[in-house]
């Protein structure tokens, strides 16, 4: 069973950005798909928001996790949130980084996040965990990388309530699907995406879609689209 909804706001009810007109048309697609819990082990590190997901730090949220190699996938789970429960209690964390010699089913901690599941002391614990859909403030938001430029276009997603499957941008008519790089941007070379503004369509693990639309290029700067993914099941 799908559920499909459908938006469209005009630039006389959306938003501009400079002498950019951004019309923010968004649609959704629900498609049921299957959230397992995890069994594992956490430890924990000294986080700071920052890491492989090429986040900025964060020290006003460090209810952050490192995901294994194994299922880190290229960076697909970067931003993705997570539900772990340990012997001490549960916690929320969102991934931000890489750890490289655990195996699956491992999440390496924040320190933070870590004392709210089990003592410190303790220091490697089992755990449960599942992906989460968490009430963010705010929609989605498209970030371009610092260098970012039309032959060398790097967008990274941000805000995002579930995690991210698949960036397409919209040239000639044809919905191209841009390569996720590792350090968790999007980057198209050979040719770039053009100056811009750009028509971008995302895809959730779920197969949530939000298409934004009049999005400019800035280098290292931060759009936000037009809204949020749904919860997942």
């Amino acid at each position: 069973m799908a559920l499909i909804a459908a938006l469209v706001f005009s630039p006389a009810n959306g938003r501009t950005h400079g002498s950019y007109p951004v019309w923010l048309p968004f649609v959704l697609r629900f498609q049921v798909k299957s959230n397992p819990i995890h069994q594992g082990i956490t430890t924990y590190y000294h986080a700071t928001g920052a890491g492989a997901c090429s986040f900025e730090p964060s020290p006003q949220d460090l209810m952050v996790a490192a995901m294994n190699a194994e299922e880190f996938d290229n960076a697909a789970v970067c931003g993705a949130y997570l539900y772990v429960t340990g012997p001490k209690g549960a916690v929320t964390v969102r991934i931000v980084d890489l750890c490289p010699e655990c195996k699956a089913g491992h999440l390496d901690l924040s320190r933070e996040a870590f004392t709210q599941i089990a003592e410190l002391p303790q220091g490697r614990v089992p755990i449960t965990w599942q992906l989460v859909s968490p009430g963010l403030n705010g929609p989605i938001a498209y970030h371009f990388k610092d260098g970012s430029n039309q032959w060398w276009t790097a967008v990274q997603i941000r805000n995002h309530r579930n995690p991210i499957a698949k960036l397409d941008y919209l040239n000639e008519g044809q919905w191209v699907t841009v390569p996720r790089t590792a350090y968790n941007y999007f980057v198209q070379t050979n040719p770039g995406m053009g100056p811009g503004p750009y028509t971008f369509r995302l895809t959730d693990y779920y197969g949530n879609q939000l298409i934004d639309s009049g999005i400019p290029h800035i280098v290292n700067g931060t759009i936000n689209g037009a809204a949020q993914f749904p919860p997942g099941p």
